[in-house]
C-alpha cells in the first residue's frame, strides 16, 4: 500500500484525525508552499525505503488463527509485527470478539521472550479484596488465611509477557499502584519488607474507550500514556466483510476434526446469509453459529442457512421487510381557483432531508455520540458523518 498524504483546502480538526488513525502520512492545507509541499514527500518515500529495507530483513511471524486477507486485517498484522519486533508496552484495542487475546499470544509468541512465560490476567474477575495479593503475590501472615507466602502474577511474568484483559476494568487503587510497576519494574508484595524485580513485557487489550473513561476520572491518564507506547486497534467482523468466508471455512475445519465430523459441504446460500448479518459478537458469535450449525446439520452433507441458530435467521427477516415512513399529506394550495402544487422534486426533497435529520438524531443517541461507533452502524465514512451533522445543526453532546 502507498503512503498517503492528504491536500485540503478546507482543514479541520477532525479531518485531521479521521486521516492520521486511518494511516495517512500527513494533512497538509492548500495552498502548500513548496517547502511544505517536498519535506513530506521527502520523508515519506525515506520511510518507505527504509520500511521495505526492514521488511526484507524480517523473519515471516506466526499469525496462526488470525485469518483473513482483508486491507484493514493485514494493516493490524503489520502493527503485530512491529510490537513483536519491540519491547515496548502494547495496547489493544476494539470489540469484545474481535480477537484480542489471540493478537496478544502472537505478540508473544513472535518476540525474543517466547520461551518464557506468558501470564494472562482477566481484569474483570479479579476480586477487589485480593486484588493486589494475586498480582503482587503476599508473604506469610499477610492477611487471614495467609498461612504461606504466595507468588503473585507480575513475577510469575519474569522474562515473558504480562497480559492484563479487560485493562479498562482495574480498580482505581490498582491503577496508581501499576504505575509506578510499569516504569521501574519493581514492587513490593502484599505485608513483605523488600521490593522485588520482575523484567516483564507488557500487553493490554480492553473493549472500552478509555480516553473517555480518563474524561470521566475513572481511569488514569498517566497509566494510559504507559500502556499505549504502542496501539492496535482490531477492526469489527462486519469492517471485514471479506474474511467471514476464510473465516468459516477455517474453524469449520477445527470444529468437524473436533467433533470427530464428516466434512461438509457449504452453500453459497449459507456464505451469503453469514455476510449479511452484522455480527455484535464478531468473530466469537460467528464462532458459536459455525458449531451450531453443525449440531443442527445433524448427518447432513451441506450446510444451509436453516441450520443457522434462530436469532441470526429471524434479525435478517425482519430487516429484508421494507417499512415505509408515512408523510405527513401537504394540502394544495387555492390560487384563483385553480388547485396549485409544489414541484415532486421539492416534496421529495423536504421528506429526505426530514428522514435524515431524524436518522441522525437517533443515531447520536444510540451511539452516545461515539463517532466510530455511529460511522460503522450508519455505513458512512465519518468525515461524511462530520458533514452532516454540520449540515443538519446537530450537536454529538445533545
Amino acid at each position: 500500500a502507498p503512503e498517503v498524504i492528504i491536500i485540503t483546502s478546507e482543514g479541520d480538526p477532525n479531518g485531521v484525525e479521521i486521516a492520521l488513525k486511518g494511516g495517512a502520512w500527513d494533512y497538509i492545507e492548500k495552498p502548500p508552499s513548496l517547502k511544505n509541499l517536498t519535506l513530506p514527500l521527502n520523508r515519506a518515500l525515506q520511510y518507505r525505503n527504509e520500511k521495505q529495507r526492514a521488511k526484507s530483513s524480517r523473519s515471516p511471524i506466526n499469525v496462526q488463527g488470525i485469518v483473513g486477507a482483508s486491507p484493514q486485517l493485514q494493516a493490524a498484522i503489520e502493527l503485530l509485527t512491529q510490537a513483536a519486533n519491540s519491547d515496548a508496552n502494547v495496547l489493544i484495542t476494539g470489540e469484545t470478539g474481535t480477537g484480542k487475546e489471540l493478537f496478544a499470544r502472537a505478540i508473544h509468541e513472535n518476540s525474543r521472550r517466547k520461551e518464557s512465560n506468558l501470564v494472562v490476567v482477566d481484569c474483570a474477575s479479579l476480586p477487589e479484596t485480593l486484588v493486589e495479593s494475586l498480582l503482587f503475590g503476599h508473604e506469610k501472615g499477610a492477611y487471614t488465611g495467609a498461612d504461606r507466602a504466595g507468588e503473585g502474577l507480575v513475577s510469575q511474568a519474569h522474562k515473558g509477557t504480562l497480559f492484563l484483559d479487560e485493562v479498562g476494568e482495574l480498580p482505581p487503587q490498582m491503577q496508581k499502584a501499576f504505575i509506578r510497576v510499569l516504569q521501574e519494574r519493581r514492587f513490593r508484595p502484599l505485608g513483605g519488607k523488600k521490593e522485588i524485580s520482575s523484567d516483564f513485557r507488557l500487553v493490554a487489550a480492553t473493549n472500552r474507550n478509555l480516553d473517555r473513561m480518563v474524561q470521566n476520572g475513572t481511569f488514569r491518564e498517566d497509566l494510559l500514556f504507559r500502556l499505549r507506547a504502542l496501539m492496535i486497534d482490531l477492526p469489527p467482523l462486519r469492517g471485514r466483510v471479506q474474511d467471514i468466508a476464510d473465516i468459516t471455512r477455517y474453524y469449520l475445519n477445527k470444529l468437524e476434526k473436533r467433533y470427530g465430523d464428516e466434512k461438509r459441504t457449504i452453500s453459497q446460500e449459507f456464505f451469503e446469509t453469514l455476510s449479511k448479518y452484522d455480527w455484535p459478537g464478531n468473530v466469537r458469535e460467528l464462532v458459536h453459529a459455525l458449531e451450531s450449525a453443525l449440531a443442527a446439520s445433524s448427518t447432513e452433507t451441506t450446510l444451509f442457512s436453516r441450520h443457522l441458530p434462530m436469532n441470526i435467521r429471524i434479525q435478517l427477516a425482519q430487516r429484508s421487510l421494507t417499512r415505509k415512513k408515512k408523510i405527513p399529506e401537504r394540502q394544495p394550495e387555492s390560487k384563483n381557483g385553480l388547485k396549485t402544487l409544489a414541484k415532486l422534486q421539492e416534496i421529495r426533497d423536504e421528506a429526505m432531508e426530514k428522514l435524515e435529520r431524524d436518522y441522525l438524531k437517533d443515531l447520536m443517541v444510540v451511539t452516545e455520540g461515539d463517532m466510530m461507533k455511529a460511522a460503522e452502524i450508519s455505513g458512512l465514512s465519518r468525515s461524511r458523518l462530520y458533514y452532516l451533522l454540520k449540515k443538519h445543526q446537530i450537536q454529538r453532546e445533545d
